[in-house]
């Protein structure tokens, strides 16, 4: 009961709200935090849970809602406390009624709108976690370098850290040396991004309007988050048509997308190993074909 009055104590102290706390059940999700629904007093929240060590990971999702919200582009939850008490790690959040009608082309304009969000150098203040895998966001005014030592070389080097080696290291050598041929002709803007915009991270609440959460934000070219909704079935026709109105893409994405890929997929498979180093070769292979 320790972690429940502890998060009670610091809802009344972000509302200043008195009331009790009463919990109120699990709810299916991700596989990484446990996340339950919970009433104080006459509101819900949404309360992500995990081990005390992972305190600061749930600071910087908090921070990355705020810059989301702060955006006033597409609805995003308000984070209201984060904490620990010493063996459990939480984050509370406002707690939105989702179910509604789907309205992709709201999706894809208020995507447009958030990537219009620019600022001067790429990365963040911050860094922050991709699925459970610590993500360096230090902050660039070059997006190749950014993109080459804290995005692949990071990941590639974990991967080798967890024993995968042999043609995963090898292409993953050369591609670090010759991927820049893909922006001889394209330089990107500085943008916000959700970082890790799939299909199990957005939604519509009860009136339809679009709703991101779960974000891994930074600023960097927007075609990273285009690409990641494509990564696992992609979005709806509607979603990306209503996007290129509003903001179109580079020739040259079709390409591009596949190298912002490779990233998720590494992370994948130094997060659930499987058939994910195989991919990532391949995806690699394809690419170096492309130089």
């Amino acid at each position: 009961m320790q972690l429940w009055e502890t998060i009670r104590a610091d809802i009344e102290n972000a509302t200043g709200v008195k009331a009790a706390l009463n919990q109120q059940g699990s709810v299916a999700g991700g596989c990484i935090n446990q996340a339950m629904r919970v009433q104080y007093g006459d509101v819900d929240y949404f309360v992500k849970l995990n081990s005390a060590s992972q305190v600061e990971m749930f600071e910087a999702e908090a921070q990355g809602l705020l810059e989301l919200r702060n955006s006033k582009t597409l609805r995003v939850p308000e984070p209201v406390c984060w904490g620990d008490d010493g063996h459990s790690a939480y984050l509370v959040m406002e707690n939105l009624q989702m179910g509604g009608h789907a309205d992709p082309v709201a999706l894809g304009a208020g995507l447009a709108s958030l990537h219009r969000v620019t600022r001067d150098r790429f990365g963040w203040f911050r860094n922050n976690t991709i699925g459970a895998t610590l993500q360096v966001n230090t902050e660039s005014g070059d997006w190749i370098d950014f993109w080459r030592e804290q995005r692949l070389q990071f990941q590639l080097e974990l991967a080798a850290s967890h024993g995968h080696g042999g043609r995963l290291q090898s292409q993953g050598e050369r591609l670090l040396d010759v991927f820049p041929r893909l922006f001889e002709s394209y330089t990107p803007q500085v943008s916000l991004l959700h970082g890790d915009l799939w299909g199990g991270n957005y939604g519509y609440d009860r009136e339809g309007e679009p709703v991101i959460f779960d974000p891994a934000v930074y600023f960097g070219d927007r075609e990273t988050d285009l690409a990641m909704t494509e990564l696992f079935g992609g979005f709806s026709s509607d979603f990306y048509a209503a996007y290129q109105d509003h903001f179109p893409l580079d020739g040259g994405y079709p390409v591009r997308k596949t190298l912002y890929n490779l990233y998720h997929v590494l992370n994948h498979l130094n997060m659930f190993g499987g058939g994910y180093g195989s991919q990532a070769v391949g995806m690699m292979d394809s690419l170096l074909a492309e130089l």
